[in-house]
């Protein structure tokens, strides 16, 4: 379950530098307005990255501690609150086996399709009890996993990406390989850095992500003491779900 290693994770930003995390945070701050318990403030977020949602809800007023498993993540992550004078408590932590003394929250978020990385099914039920332990009775569980029926009709086995950055660009490969019966996406990153002098850096690395059907997550929830509340198209509230839905929103209520 290894992702983002060493310059995997400082290429982070530069890859998802067009995703509107504070578009996405504002989301997230309506979903907890609407059925989180009342003037939560208090959140707790797994798997982080680099920290990009957790700064966008901290400007809105949330006091949050933000965990990955990643060390290579977070410290990307430490450096750019330093840099802004944030107070969000980075931490390393797998959710497999969450530990933060400080709980329960209000909330707890893991955004990003993130919840698929650890795959098995015995996994995701680890992470969920976890979750349910580290929250408030009525807490609220927002999270984000890929849509199977999108995933089997339309994934991309290549997909090729540039990105300018000083003295060259970036070059991304990403081969993309699935195991339909255990819904697993294996996606292999072959990455050059080009310098303009014609030299240039590869890493590679792959990561595995599982994908869901709505109505198996829903049994994964409910088997963990947690109440669906709404599925979601994404950051939006009226659109329909269906075979072009790559992401879904869940909402979910500790009970």
């Amino acid at each position: 379950m290894s992702s983002y290693l060493g310059k995997h994770a400082q290429y982070y930003d530069i890859f998802y530098q067009d995703k509107d995390y504070a578009a996405e945070a504002a989301f997230v701050d309506e979903c907890l307005r609407r059925y989180g318990p009342l003037n939560g403030r208090r959140l707790l977020e797994i798997a982080c990255g680099t920290g990009n949602h957790a700064f966008a809800l901290e400007k809105i007023g949330y006091q949050i501690i933000a965990s990955d498993y990643s060390e290579d993540l977070l410290k990307e992550a430490k450096k750019k609150a330093k840099e802004n004078g944030s107070e969000i408590d980075f931490r390393l932590a797998d959710m497999r086996s969450l530990e933060v003394d400080e709980g329960p929250f209000d909330a707890l978020i893991c955004l990003f399709d993130s919840i698929g990385y650890v795959q098995s099914d015995e996994a995701i039920g680890n992470v969920l009890q976890n979750v349910h332990r580290h929250l408030i009775p009525g807490g609220l569980f927002v999270f984000e996993f890929w849509h199977a029926d999108a995933m089997l009709k339309h994934y991309d086995p290549m997909r090729i990406r540039r990105w300018p950055i000083d003295n060259g660009e970036l070059l991304r490969i990403s081969s993309t390989t699935l195991e339909k019966e255990k819904k697993l996406a294996k996606v292999s990153y072959d990455i050059y850095e080009l310098h303009d002098d014609n030299s240039y850096e590869r890493i590679n690395e792959t990561q595995v992500n599982r994908f869901f059907r709505v109505a198996e997550m829903d049994d994964f929830l409910r088997n963990n003491q947690f109440e669906p509340l709404t599925w979601l198209n994404g950051y939006a509230w009226d659109e329909e779900i269906g075979e072009e839905s790559w992401h879904i929103l869940t909402l979910a209520k500790a009970v």
